[in-house]
């Protein structure tokens, strides 16, 4: 247990404990309230009268629409990050219960969102309420910041700083971490190539040129590259997959005009967005250079309000170093409540760590229930226990950072 006098981890825990079935109950409700397409508006609007309930200063949307609660007013600010968009439900003969409604099984809670990310917004919300109530925000001002993230990862806390003028001292990300503390994650560059050709019928082929045929060498060099990739001690190996193909044509019985290729490719420490588009470039036959460009791709539409933010779909690799006092504040949040010692980790996936540590530089722990391989998966849970446990960590942890 911590030494630390301002923090009552009993009168914590028993305060988290009488609220169990309203944090539960939270939970559900914001699981049946659909936010895909981050169309935020009435998930956004129930997160807010929670606020509320639990003695939130102010909330407000702000103008790209993400739902957000202030509370405390001390010199420090700290932002708990929370995206509550999630992505479609795809086939919906694939769900054995349905995905908005869910099921509970066994103390968990499966429902579209469950995991990524709605179920660490329950244990923030009445984490930062529970901690104000007992006297333990003294010196902060935190925010709950309820965003959109599915659609381009770190594009609203870019606005939210940027265009909102809101920068925190420190972050803490509420991605599914298995309920261990996590410290970075690999970035990512997309990629689009485009291959020009010549439109024909297909019955005369010989008279056009085939986009799709110039392309196919260049699908074959990248499938190769992954052994040449970067490598690091905490982050791993770089990544790259073809993720996507177009082809433009007049109809099924003519020679493809055109050909796009998306690529995602995860970056490592030591490798730079430049020089992952070069060695895709590198990968086009010299005599089909004139035909072929590769690009970084942009993201420029609107949300749901009409907000447009322009950003690079360029989201750098980060990592906080483990003797950070928010990482060894994680840390020990952890121990106080009642969990094992683990030394911090990373996820697999990308988050909107990608901009808070990755292009802001500002420090950024993930703590979250639920685990990442159940994202975007019929099986999308969380483990009700774990998410209100998730509660006395958020409640807790800022009176822990030096």
């Amino acid at each position: 247990m911590s030494n630390c006098p301002k923090i009552d981890v009993a009168a914590v825990q028993a305060e988290v404990a009488k609220h169990r079935d309203e944090i539960i109950t939270f939970m559900r409700d914001i699981c049946r309230i659909p936010s895909m397409d981050s169309q935020l508006k009435d998930v956004g609007e129930r997160i807010a009268a929670e606020m509320k309930k639990v003695g939130f200063d102010k909330t407000w949307f702000d103008s790209m629409g993400n739902i957000v609660g202030e509370i405390g007013n001390g010199p420090r600010t700290i932002v708990f990050d929370s995206h509550i968009d999630t992505v479609g439900i795809g086939d919906k003969d694939e769900w054995e219960w349905d995905p908005f409604e869910g099921k509970i099984e066994d103390g968990v809670l499966y429902a579209r969102g469950a995991c990524d990310e709605k179920g660490s917004t329950p244990g923030m919300v009445y984490g930062l309420g529970i901690a104000k109530k007992l006297g333990m925000l003294e010196g902060w001002k935190a925010y709950y910041f309820g965003n959109m993230e599915e659609w381009c990862d770190g594009i609203a806390p870019n606005a939210f700083v940027e265009h909102e003028g809101i920068k925190p001292d420190f972050v803490v990300i509420g991605e599914p971490t298995k309920m261990q503390v996590y410290r970075g994650h690999k970035g990512r560059v997309e990629i689009e190539i485009i291959a020009k050709g010549r439109s024909a019928h297909a019955a005369s082929n010989h008279l056009g040129d085939n986009a799709v045929y110039k392309m196919l060498p260049v699908i074959k060099g990248i499938s190769e590259l992954e052994p040449k990739l970067g490598d690091h001690e905490f982050l791993g190996h770089g990544k790259i997959t073809v993720s996507d193909v177009k082809v433009q044509t007049p109809s099924i019985n003519a020679v493809p005009d055109e050909c796009r290729v998306y690529v995602d490719r995860r970056m490592t420490f030591g490798e730079t967005a430049e020089e992952c588009l070069e060695q895709v470039r590198a990968c086009v036959p010299e005599e089909s250079k004139k035909d072929i460009t590769v690009e970084m791709m942009k993201y420029a539409e609107p949300s749901y309000t009409g907000f447009v933010f322009p950003v690079d779909k360029y989201f750098p690799a980060w990592a906080l170093d483990e003797t950070h006092p928010l990482v060894q504040a994680g840390l020990e949040a952890r121990r106080v409540i009642g969990l094992e010692d683990m030394p911090a980790s990373k996820w697999e996936f990308s988050t909107n760590g990608i901009y808070w540590m990755g292009k802001a530089n500002i420090p950024s722990i993930g703590f979250g229930p639920g685990d990442e391989k159940t994202a975007h998966t019929v099986r999308d849970s969380v483990c009700l226990d774990d998410m209100v446990k998730a509660t006395e960590f958020y409640a807790v942890l800022p009176s822990l950072i030096k």
